[in-house]
């Protein structure tokens, strides 16, 4: 089968920095990833299959790093300057709904700067409080579903952002998921240095993490699944034998549209096309595949 039509521009793009950057990612991922759980339907877990969502708008409405902010501004991180800023950049973020890079990297700026000679270990605390404060009630039910019911086949699911690695390994544990690649931030002795490895994980890094990752794991990215409201992951997506347009800005769903991805819509309840588990993962009925794990999602709220 030839190489898709994105490998080579995009693989041009994904800088050193963005390669150390996924790089990393994956090494943090491992470090604390989960176990593939037992399946739950009558078929084989495929363990060379996995699942990679996008946090921001796809999992969870807004900006992790965002409500991330808002949260060490309660505990008197910083001041109320910075605050104003945070909130403007969510409001926009909310408004436009798709992600800016000059913003993006602006609330990257600030979080650095508010973290650096703090404790991994005090911030990893405070983030599970954060979580349960700001974004526990922002988690999309369709897409955690889908999550759900990737697990329930026997695969790994990460979440894959831009966000910190701590804040999204804290929001994928508590989903249940297997782990999340994110953006390291570089420690020292267990001590934030205000530096990242690499670069933030956005675009091409992001690519760059699942491709490591895989790697490192033995998945076949034919047989993967990825899931991403933004153009910005255009790159992850084409990676992926089963890529999914969830939420997706403009451009992602002109371009899903045009290589026929499957796209879904929870922003309006409107189904854009259906949504199933990917044959090549190894569930038998790929709808109800995904009942079965919204259905269990209803009981557990």
């Amino acid at each position: 089968m030839a190489a898709p039509g994105w490998l080579t521009p995009h693989r041009r793009s994904a800088t050193a920095r963005s390669v150390l950057a996924g790089e990393a990612s994956a090494e943090a991922a491992r470090k604390t990833s989960r176990p593939a759980p037992e399946p739950q339907f009558p078929v084989p877990g495929d363990d060379r299959a996995a699942a990679f969502f996008d946090l921001d708008n796809t999992v969870m409405q807004g900006a992790a790093i965002f409500h991330f902010g808002r949260g060490l501004y309660k505990r008197k991180f910083f001041q109320r300057r910075e605050l104003a800023r945070f909130a403007w950049q969510q409001a926009w973020f909310r408004l436009a709904g798709v992600e800016d890079p000059e913003h993006m990297q602006d609330a990257r700026d600030s979080a650095l700067s508010i973290v650096r000679g703090h404790r991994v270990s005090e911030l990893m605390t405070i983030g599970e409080e954060i979580y349960d404060e700001y974004m526990a009630d922002r988690i999309w039910p369709g897409t955690r579903a889908l999550a759900q019911a990737h697990l329930d086949a026997g695969q790994r699911v990460w979440l894959v952002t831009a966000a910190p690695v701590e804040t999204a390994t804290i929001i994928a544990r508590r989903l249940g998921l297997t782990g999340a690649l994110g953006t390291v931030a570089e420690s020292v002795d267990g001590v934030y240095t205000g530096k990242l490895v690499g670069e933030p994980l956005h675009g091409p890094a992001k690519a760059e993490a699942v491709r490591a990752l895989a790697a490192a794991e033995g998945l076949d990215l034919s047989r993967c699944a990825a899931y991403s409201d933004s153009h910005n992951d255009i790159p992850m997506l084409s990676l992926v034998g089963h890529p999914y347009a969830i939420n997706p800005d403009a451009k992602l769903r002109r371009y899903a549209r045009d290589r026929e991805w499957r796209l879904r819509d929870y922003r309006t309840g409107r189904k854009a096309a259906k949504v199933g588990i990917p044959a090549a993962a190894g569930v038998g009925a790929l709808a109800g595949g995904t009942a079965a794990a919204v259905a269990l999602h209803r009981r557990r709220r």
